[in-house]
Formats: structure tokens, C-alpha cells, sequence
């Protein structure tokens, strides 16, 4: 049998959840209107035909988009798609050991606000500024072939060669993204009781078995996240591609995903194939997170 005060206290309820519903409202309201709505006319984009502003022009093509990206002859799958994920996992290749090794290091130093914030800048400073300096140095008479000339070694063109341009342009994304990777390992480190290091300590383990039991199994959700982060990045790195190399170039060593939907979109204005290329790109993120995740849960299980 219902208590006599059910009623009010639906009611008060009911008004409680309508005053959460208001204040919700202009954050749904942002996020329709900047996300849902884009994203259904993307939807709408990648099974048209479609050159212009004019909605009128829109011509429906169904999956003549997708089987454009993928026909003989087209350079979407190779090389843009393999530069991508190449481009992607070469970032994070570098960039999570990197942060992992200098964490490890500033955790015992003294001022680790003042490293941290040094590490931490590149990440702050406009692409443009980081692209540009990067690419002064990787000119022929740039610092980078002076110190090679001063050590007996010949100039590479690193920009200039389909061989050297993009592992150049990764080591920049990798420099670049190193700071919020140590952010995070540095309070994953801190956040690892001393007592296990203590016990540790106590059976006589070495730094390098303390390292392997301890540190890196109670660190693995903070490596996870910063593996996936940078690697999501990485797969919509445009910026730092475009500043330093322009469309892409030499040829399509430089060219990814995002970057040919640019060029796809505002320099052949065919929007229909932009947004086709935006969802297998977006497929390629959701797969390859799941594997990421699933690689990180089974090696969890296994140690």
C-alpha cells in the first residue's frame, strides 16, 4: 500500500528533475546543434554529391562515395590510409616510452613544477609556431644537417625526401606530445602507494624487477589512456602535416586522412567524398581503440 506522502514526494521529484532538465538545456542545445546536426548531415554528405553551399544541389549517390575511395587507381587507401596509421602508431611509438622513461626520472627530482611545465610547453605553443620552427631546422642549411656537417656527415633533405619526410614530421608530432603524456604518468606514478615500493625494497628486488612488478602493472590504466590519446591524435593529425609539408607532399609521403579531406573538400570542393573519407576514418578510430583496449585487458589478465 502506497504511504500517504508518495504523492508530494513524486511531485517534488518530478519538479526536480524538470529544474535539472532546465539548466541542462543550453549544453543539449550545443551539443545538437554543434554535434547531432553536423553529424546527421555528414551522414546525409557521404551518400551525395554535393560542390557547393547551395543545399539544392545536393544529388543523392548512395555508396558511389565509399566505392570511389576504394576504385583502382585511387591513392586513398595507399598511401593516405597507411601513411595515416603510420603516422599514427610511429607517434606513439616514440612519444609513450619517451614520457614513460623522463616521468619515471623527473618522480625523482627535486622542482618537478618547474620540468613538468618545461616539457609541457611545446604542448601549449600554436602547431603553426612548433611546424615552422621544426621546419627551419630541417632545411638543408638548418641547424639539424649543421650538426650532422660537424660531425662529418652529409645533409639529409628530411622534408624534401619521400624516404625522410614522414618519420620527420612523426618525430615533431612525438616531441610535441610528450608533455601531456608526462602530465599524466606523473600523477599516475604518485598515485602508487609507497608501500609496495617498501616491500619491495625489504625482499631485496631491484630497480629493474620493481619497475616491471610494480610500477608498470599499477600504471597501466594512466599508459592506456596516453596510448590511446595520442593515437587517436595522431589519426586526425592535420595541422602539423600541412604546416610543414603543404598538400602533403613530396608526392603523398605526407598525406593522411585528414588532410586529403581537406584538399578533397576545399580544394576539388567534392564534399561528398570529404565526408566519405570522414567516416572510414572515423571506423578506423573506433576499430583500432578496440583493439587497443582489448591488447591493454589481455595483457592485464595475463601478468
Amino acid at each position: 500500500m502506497a504511504s500517504a506522502g508518495g504523492g508530494p514526494v513524486r511531485a517534488a521529484r518530478r519538479r526536480q528533475a524538470a529544474l535539472a532538465y532546465l539548466f541542462l538545456t543550453p549544453a543539449l542545445l550545443f551539443f545538437a546543434v554543434f554535434l547531432v546536426l553536423p553529424l546527421l548531415f555528414a551522414v546525409l554528405l557521404a551518400q551525395s554529391r554535393w560542390a557547393g553551399f547551395d543545399l539544392g544541389a545536393v544529388e543523392p549517390v548512395g555508396t558511389a562515395n565509399f566505392t570511389a575511395l576504394f576504385a583502382r587507381g585511387s591513392t586513398f587507401l595507399t598511401p593516405v590510409l597507411t601513411n595515416t596509421l603510420l603516422y599514427a602508431v610511429g607517434t606513439v611509438a616514440l612519444a609513450l616510452p619517451g614520457a614513460l622513461v623522463i616521468a619515471n626520472c623527473l618522480d625523482r627530482l627535486r622542482f618537478q613544477g618547474f620540468w613538468r611545465a618545461l616539457y609541457f610547453l611545446p604542448l601549449v605553443t600554436t602547431v603553426v609556431a612548433v611546424g615552422n620552427v621544426w621546419k627551419y631546422m630541417y632545411e638543408p642549411g638548418g641547424l639539424l644537417n649543421g650538426l650532422l656537417n660537424s660531425l662529418g656527415l652529409d645533409s639529409l633533405a628530411f622534408l624534401q625526401d619521400p624516404d625522410t619526410a614522414l618519420p620527420s614530421v612523426i618525430v615533431v608530432q612525438a616531441w610535441a606530445s610528450l608533455g601531456s603524456g608526462i602530465l599524466i604518468l606523473t600523477a599516475g606514478l604518485k598515485a602508487i602507494p609507497e608501500v609496495y615500493y617498501e616491500a619491495a625494497e625489504l625482499d631485496g628486488a631491484g630497480r629493474g624487477t620493481v619497475f616491471r612488478r610494480i610500477t608498470l602493472p599499477l600504471l597501466r590504466p594512466s599508459l592506456l589512456f596516453v596510448c590511446l590519446t595520442q593515437f587517436i591524435a595522431g589519426l586526425q593529425s592535420f595541422a602539423l602535416i600541412n604546416v610543414m609539408t603543404g598538400d602533403g607532399g613530396p608526392g603523398d609521403a605526407t598525406n593522411v586522412a585528414a588532410l586529403e579531406m581537406y584538399q578533397q573538400a576545399f580544394t576539388y570542393g567534392d564534399w561528398g567524398l570529404a565526408a566519405a573519407a570522414a567516416f572510414v576514418l572515423f571506423l578506423v578510430i573506433v576499430v583500432m581503440t578496440a583493439l587497443q583496449l582489448w591488447l591493454f585487458r589481455r595483457k592485464g589478465g595475463e601478468s
